[in-house]
C-alpha cells in the first residue's frame, strides 16, 4: 500500500530529484483548509499509481525548498519528472480532476 512520504529541506533532493519515477510533491501547510482537504484525495491516488512517489512538503517548515520553486499559493502540487518540474496544479480540486489532470500530465 502505497503512503504519502513526508518531504523536509534535507530529503527532498534524494526523495524528489533523484527519483527514478515520477513524484508529485504537494506543497501544504497545517493552517490551510483546502491543504488539509488534499491529504485524504492524495492518499487514494498514491494507492492507485504503482509508478509515481506521492509526497509533501510542509511550507512552513521546508521554507527553503517552498521559495526555490516559487510556491506562492497553497495547497500547490509539482510533478517532478526526471528531477524537474514539469507540471504545476494549483489550489483545491477533487479527486477525479486531479486524477484526470496527473494522468494527461504523465502520458506527455
Amino acid at each position: 500500500m502505497a503512503k504519502l512520504i513526508e518531504l523536509n529541506d534535507d530529503n527532498f533532493e534524494h526523495a524528489v530529484l533523484k527519483s527514478a519515477v515520477p513524484v508529485l510533491v504537494d506543497f501544504w501547510a497545517e493552517w490551510c483548509s483546502p491543504c488539509r482537504m488534499m491529504t485524504p484525495i492524495l492518499e487514494n491516488l498514491a494507492k492507485q499509481y504503482d509508478g509515481v512517489v506521492f509526497g509533501k512538503l510542509n511550507v512552513d517548515s521546508g521554507r527553503k525548498t517552498a521559495t526555490q520553486y516559487s510556491i506562492r499559493s497553497i495547497p500547490a502540487l509539482l510533478l517532478f519528472k526526471d528531477g524537474k518540474p514539469m507540471r504545476q496544479f494549483v489550489g483545491f480540486m477533487s479527486e477525479k480532476e486531479l486524477n484526470r489532470k496527473l494522468e494527461a500530465a504523465l502520458e506527455e
